[in-house]
This record gives structure tokens, C-alpha cells and sequence, in this order.
């Protein structure tokens, strides 16, 4: 069984619903890993349609994690998605694949992806973490959330969960940079990481200097 483009139509319009209006976790990130997982899969010759259902889906309870209704939006959003995956006849043989990649999707939990597909989502998300759109998403949460721009009085490095840090930037050093290079999976996804990676340093660079009106 061949699934068409008119399943993926049918799949997003009943899932938008699940996620928040605007914000770093907005559908517009779920579309940009799906695009990336798609491209990178074209190259790996991996399942396209495993990989589309789970770069759709890979979120699908991110926004009941934000609103405190679930620990793991990851652990959670692998049984949404496989119910609403059986309700709408997905291949049977190719569910267990998305639910994996689902499920070890977040970098922030370090879990081990055991198929391609599970590795190319894993890849897709975490590039959505770095470069311009980085930038973007990480001052639209600090606006969201009152976070001030930058409090240069305290030391850079401290992790806290969830999407509080001292200031945007030090969000930064807490997570961003974290995600480097070499912790992608796919020789593609480390291509376009170092790029945006780089990026990213460049920013930094240009906001600490503005910042203290040497440009």
C-alpha cells in the first residue's frame, strides 16, 4: 500500500489543532522538520512515508507538555499518533517505526534512534534548533514569556527545565550550543548543522559587542 499526498493533506488539517498559536512550537516548526526530514530521507533512501507521518506528528503533545497535562510531550505523542495512525488505515507494518522515531525524537533526552527514519527525525528537529530560525524562535519565547534579553550579572551554563533561563541569551549557552555538529546522525544533517551552528556563534559574537556599544 502506497500512501498519497492526500493522506498527509488529510493528517495535518486533523492535527493542527494540537498545537499553540505562534510561539517556538507553533505548526510552522512541525512544516520545517517535515521538509527537512523529507529532503534528508530522499538521501538516505529511507522510508518517505514513516518519515512524514512522524515529522507531522512529532509534536503532536508538546502543547500539553507546555500547559503541565504530561511529563514527555515525546513518550505521550507516540500513543497519540498511533491511535490517530490506526484510525486513518497507515500501514500497519510501518506504525511501530514512527512511533520509535516519535518517541526519541527531543536531543535533550539523549535516547538512541535504532532506524534511519528514527535518526532523520532526531536530525530534522534538532536543525530547527540552530541557525536563523534558532534565533527567531528563541526571542519569540522570551517574549512570550517575559524573559529578560540578557542579564550580563549572571554566569552563563546553568540548564533549567522547560523554557526558563536567565535571560534569552543565556538560553543560548544553556541549550543551543549545545547541540553541536558532530551529535547529528546523517552526513547531511552534520553538513547543514555546522552551517547553522556557525551561524549562531556569529550572532553571539555581534550581540556581546553591540551590546557593550563597541559597534
Amino acid at each position: 500500500m502506497t500512501i498519497k499526498e492526500e493522506f498527509f493533506k488529510e493528517l495535518r488539517e486533523k492535527i493542527k489543532s494540537n498545537f499553540e498559536e505562534g510561539g517556538s512550537h507553533a505548526f510552522d516548526h512541525t512544516e520545517r522538520v517535515y521538509n527537512l526530514a523529507l529532503k534528508m530521507g530522499e538521501k538516505e533512501r529511507a522510508d518517505l512515508e514513516v518519515i512524514g507521518a512522524a515529522a507531522l506528528l512529532h509534536d503532536i503533545a508538546r502543547l500539553k507538555e507546555d500547559n503541565g497535562e504530561v511529563k514527555c510531550h515525546a513518550e505521550q505523542g507516540s500513543e497519540i499518533a498511533q491511535k490517530i495512525l490506526e484510525e486513518m488505515n497507515f500501514p500497519k507494518e510501518k506504525i511501530n517505526n514512527v512511533v520509535h522515531s516519535i518517541k526519541v525524537h527531543r536531543h535533550s533526552k539523549g535516547l538512541t534512534a535504532e532506524t534511519i527514519e528514527a535518526k532523520i527525525i532526531q536530525d530534522a528537529d534538532r536543525l530547527d534548533a540552530l541557525g536563523a530560525i534558532t534565533i527567531g524562535r528563541m526571542f519569540s519565547t522570551g517574549g512570550k514569556t517575559d524573559r529578560p534579553l540578557y542579564n550580563p550579572e549572571v554566569p552563563f551554563g546553568k540548564v533549567h527545565p522547560g523554557y526558563y533561563s536567565e535571560s534569552t541569551i543565556h538560553g543560548f549557552y544553556a541549550k543551543i550550543l549545545k547541540i553541536t555538529p558532530e551529535k547529528f546522525n546523517t552526513g547531511l544533517a552534520k553538513k547543514l548543522a555546522r552551517g547553522r551552528y556557525k551561524f549562531v556563534e556569529r550572532f553571539l559574537k555581534q550581540f556581546f559587542k553591540e551590546w557593550k556599544g563597541e559597534l
